[in-house]
C-alpha cells in the first residue's frame, strides 16, 4: 500500500530588517543584509526615520523596482518593499511646533522626516501658547488607522527668540545641558594639592618651558607643548624606553648624541574623575562634549573643564606627559610616559602662533624670543611628521572649516571660514605623535586599551567611483586596478593630480564619501587615514571621554594598579560603541548648529547671486554648496523645460534636448530664491 503524502508547512523566511533613513521628501531606504530597500511615502505603516524596522518586498510587478521619476537621491536601482512592523522606535520624545485646535493640541514636527502629527489633549497643558516651540513625548504611535499621541514635556521657546533654533537641536539630540548636584559638588570639592602629587610620585616639570595653542573662544586648554635640545646625562628619566633597539637610542644613552624632546602635556582628568564617581557617571553618559555655534555642552562640569583641569598660564596643574624623542628626520628614538606637575609659559591663539611663524607680530609673551624659537622648532618638526606620514600611506584631504559668528543677542554677523594653517598643523602632528606613541606603547604591554579605529574603505565603494575617474585623461589602469584595492598612495597621487583642475572638488568629494567613519574599539585594528598600525585618543580627555579611558590604562600599566580595573576592562566594548555614537551625535548637532545660523544670516540675501559647486545629484535637482559651505537645494523644475536624464553611475543629470549636463563637483551660478533657518534649508534657482 502506497504511503500517503504528507503535508508539509512550508517554513516562513525571516524579512529583511534594517534602519530606515527617511528622505524630507517623503519617501525612504532601508539598507538590510539582503541589499538596500526602497520605501515609498505610502509604505511607511507609521514608521519614523531611525526605526528599526521589519520589511516585505515587493515580489513582482512593476513596483518591484521603483523606476518612477522623482523619487530618489541615489538612483532607480533598488527594490521596493514596504514596512511590515517597527521593531524599535528611534524616537520617544519629539520636538515641534505646538498649534491649537480644541480639543487638542497638535504638535507638528520640526523633522521634515516626521510626517505625522502628535495629538495632545489641550486640557492637560492649557498654558501652552499657540505657536511654542515643545517637547512632546509620544504615548501611541500613528498606525494605517490612529493618529500618534503624547504629552507635552517641555516648552522650549516661542519663535522670534534668537537661541531658540539652538534649543531645539538640542533638544532633538536628547543631548544633556545641566550636572547633577552630586557631579557639581564633587567637582566643587576638587582641590590641586601640589604637594601631595610630589608625594604621589609625580615628576616636577614646572621648570619646563611649556605653551599651549588652541582657539581664541577656547576655555578648556588641555593639551600643552614643550621643546628642548636635551642629551641623556642631563634627564632625571628612569622609564625612557624605545620601540625597539636602535644605534641612535644606544647612541643616546652613551651621550654620543643630543636629541629633540618633544613633551606633550595633558591635563589629568583621571586624577579627579575616578572610575564609578558622580563626575564620571555624568562624563560616561554625555561621551563627549557638544560644540554649537552660541555654546559648548561640557563633558565635564566647569569647575574642572574650564578651571583645575585647564593648563591656564602661570598656574600649577597636574598632567599626563609623554616625551618623544626625535632625531633630525623627527624619527621617535625613544619615548617616556609619566604624571607630572606642571605650569605653562604662555597662551596663544592659532592666530598668535601663524603670526609667530610669518613674521608679522612677535609673541604674545613676556617670554619673547624663546618662545619664538620653540614654535619655529615645534613647526619644523610638524613639517617632517607630516611628510613621513605621506611617505606611510597618510591620506589629507584638504577641508574648509565654517564658523557663524554671533552677537551678543544670537544673532549670526559674520560666516568665518577655517583652513588648515602651520599653526593648526603643528599642533595636529604633535597630538597625533602622542597619540599613536600611548597607544604603540599599551599595544606592544598587551594591554588594555580603547583605539581609535579607521578601517579601509570597501571595494565596492570605491569601483563605483572608476566610471566616473576614467572620464578624465590623468586615472591610469595601473590607477584603477590599486584604487579597488584601497591603496592609499594611489588616493594619495588622485588626488595630487587632481589639485588644481576643475574636477578637483568632484574627485575629492567622492573619494571621502567613500572612507568609513572612524570608531572606537576595545581591539587595535590600525588608522586606515593616517596609515598607523595602532592609534588611540588620549589628547584631550576633557572634553571626550575615550581619551579618559586611555589615561585610565595608561596609568594602570604605569603603576600595575588593580583596584576596580577589571571592571573598566570589562565595560570597554560598549564604552567603545557607545562613545562611537554619542560623537556622531555630537558631530551631527554642531553642523546643524553651524547650518542653522548660517541661514539665518544667507536670509538676509534673498535675491542675491552666488557662485557654488554641485555637492550632490538626484532625480529631484541639484545640492549646491556655497564658498561658505551652506548647502541648498536646486529643483530640477528650475534647469529648464526639458526632461533630465539622471545618471547614478556618474553623478549627472542630461538634458535630452540640448545635452546639457549638470555633475558632482561642477561650478554653477545660482540665486538664493528661499531661506529656512529652522528647517535648516536653502532653495535656489540658476542665476
Amino acid at each position: 500500500m502506497a504511503r500517503p503524502k504528507q503535508r508539509t508547512r512550508r517554513k516562513q523566511s525571516a524579512h529583511p530588517r534594517g534602519v530606515l533613513n527617511v528622505h524630507a521628501s517623503g519617501y525612504g531606504f532601508v539598507p538590510t543584509a539582503e541589499g538596500e530597500f526602497f520605501i515609498p511615502e505610502r509604505a511607511m505603516n507609521g514608521a519614523f526615520d531611525g526605526d528599526l524596522v521589519e520589511v516585505a518586498p515587493a515580489s513582482s510587478g512593476p513596483h518591484a523596482r521603483k523606476g518612477r521619476k522623482g523619487n530618489s537621491r541615489q538612483g532607480d536601482d533598488k527594490p521596493q518593499a514596504r514596512v511590515l512592523r517597527v521593531l524599535d522606535r528611534a524616537h520617544d520624545t519629539l520636538v515641534g511646533r505646538y498649534e491649537v485646535a480644541e480639543p487638542f493640541g497638535v504638535v507638528v514636527p520640526d523633522d521634515p522626516r516626521i510626517p505625522y502629527d502628535i495629538f495632545t489633549m489641550r486640557a492637560d497643558a492649557p498654558d501652552v501658547p499657540d505657536g511654542a516651540l515643545v517637547r512632546v513625548r509620544i504615548a501611541q504611535f500613528p498606525t494605517r488607522h490612529s493618529a500618534a499621541t503624547g504629552v507635552v514635556e517641555e516648552v522650549l521657546g516661542q519663535a522670534g527668540d534668537g537661541t531658540l533654533g539652538v534649543d531645539v537641536i538640542i533638544a532633538r539630540h536628547k543631548l544633556e545641558t545641566r550636572f547633577s548636584e552630586a557631579a557639581l559638588a564633587q567637582a566643587a570639592e576638587a582641590a590641586l594639592d601640589a604637594e601631595g602629587a610630589l608625594a604621589q610620585g609625580y615628576r616636577d616639570i614646572r621648570d619646563r618651558f611649556a605653551f599651549t595653542i588652541d582657539p581664541a573662544d577656547a576655555k578648556d586648554f588641555d593639551d600643552a607643548l614643550s621643546i628642548d635640545f636635551v642629551f641623556a646625562d642631563a634627564l632625571e628619566a628612569p622609564s625612557l624606553a624605545s620601540f625597539g633597539d636602535s644605534d641612535a637610542f644606544a647612541d643616546f644613552k652613551k651621550g654620543k648624541r643630543g636629541l629633540w624632546r618633544l613633551g606633550v602635556h595633558i591635563a589629568d582628568v583621571s586624577h579627579y574623575v575616578p572610575w564609578g564617581s558622580s563626575i564620571d557617571l555624568e562624563a560616561r553618559r554625555r561621551a563627549t562634549s557638544a560644540y554649537l555655534v552660541d555654546r559648548v555642552l561640557p563633558m565635564l562640569p566647569p569647575a574642572l573643564s574650564d578651571e583645575l583641569c585647564s593648563l591656564k598660564p602661570g598656574e600649577d596643574r597636574r598632567c599626563m606627559t609623554v616625551d618623544m624623542y626625535l632625531d633630525d628626520s623627527a624619527q621617535v628614538v625613544a619615548y617616556d610616559a609619566y604624571p607630572a606637575l606642571m605650569r605653562s609659559r604662555a597662551r596663544l591663539s592659532y592666530d598668535d602662533a601663524q603670526a609667530v611663524l610669518d613674521g608679522a607680530n612677535p609673541p604674545v609673551s613676556g617670554e619673547g624670543d624663546a618662545l619664538e624659537q620653540r614654535i619655529r622648532q615645534c613647526d619644523a618638526i610638524a613639517k617632517k611628521l607630516a611628510a613621513f606620514r605621506r611617505s606611510q600611506g597618510s591620506i589629507d584631504f584638504a577641508s574648509t572649516e565654517a564658523k557663524v559668528r554671533l552677537d551678543a543677542d544670537g544673532k549670526p554677523l559674520a560666516i568665518v571660514l577655517r583652513t588648515k594653517t602651520d599653526a593648526t598643523e603643528l599642533i595636529e602632528q604633535a597630538m597625533i605623535l602622542a597619540n599613536e606613541t600611548v597607544a604603540r606603547h599599551l599595544a606592544g604591554q598587551e594591554w588594555p586599551c580603547l583605539y581609535r579605529v579607521h578601517e579601509k574603505p570597501s571595494a565596492d565603494a570605491l569601483a563605483a567611483l572608476v566610471p566616473v575617474f576614467q572620464e578624465f585623461p590623468w586615472f591610469t589602469e595601473a590607477m584603477h586596478a590599486h584604487l579597488i584595492m584601497g591603496n592609499p598612495h594611489t588616493i594619495q597621487g588622485i588626488l595630487a593630480a587632481t589639485a588644481g583642475r576643475p574636477e578637483h572638488e568632484l574627485v575629492s568629494s567622492l573619494l571621502l564619501r567613500a572612507m568609513k567613519r572612524a570608531v572606537y574599539k576595545p581591539v587595535n585594528d590600525g588608522h586606515y587615514g593616517l596609515g598607523l598600525s595602532a592609534y588611540c585618543h588620549f589628547t584631550s580627555p576633557i572634553r571626550r571621554y575615550p581619551d579618559l579611558v586611555v589615561h585610565r590604562m595608561l596609568r594602570a600599566a604605569l603603576t600595575k594598579r588593580s583596584g576596580c580595573f577589571d571592571q573598566e576592562v570589562q565595560a570597554l566594548p560598549w564604552l567603545a560603541e557607545h562613545s562611537s555614537e554619542m560623537e556622531r551625535i555630537a558631530d551631527a548637532a554642531a553642523r546643524e548648529s553651524q547650518e542653522l545660523k548660517m541661514i539665518e544670516y544667507l536670509a538676509a540675501s534673498l535675491g542675491q547671486a552666488f557662485s557654488g559647486i554641485v555637492s550632490g545629484v538626484s532625480v529631484h535637482g541639484l545640492y549646491v554648496r556655497l564658498e561658505c559651505t551652506a548647502e541648498g537645494f536646486l529643483p530640477i523644475r528650475a534647469l529648464g523645460a526639458e526632461y533630465f536624464a539622471f545618471d547614478p553611475d556618474r553623478y549627472t543629470l542630461v538634458g535630452e534636448e540640448t545635452g546639457k549636463a549638470y555633475r558632482l563637483g561642477q561650478r554653477i551660478a545660482v540665486m538664493l530664491k528661499a531661506a529656512d533657518p529652522l528647517t535648516r534649508t536653502l532653495e535656489f534657482r540658476l542665476a
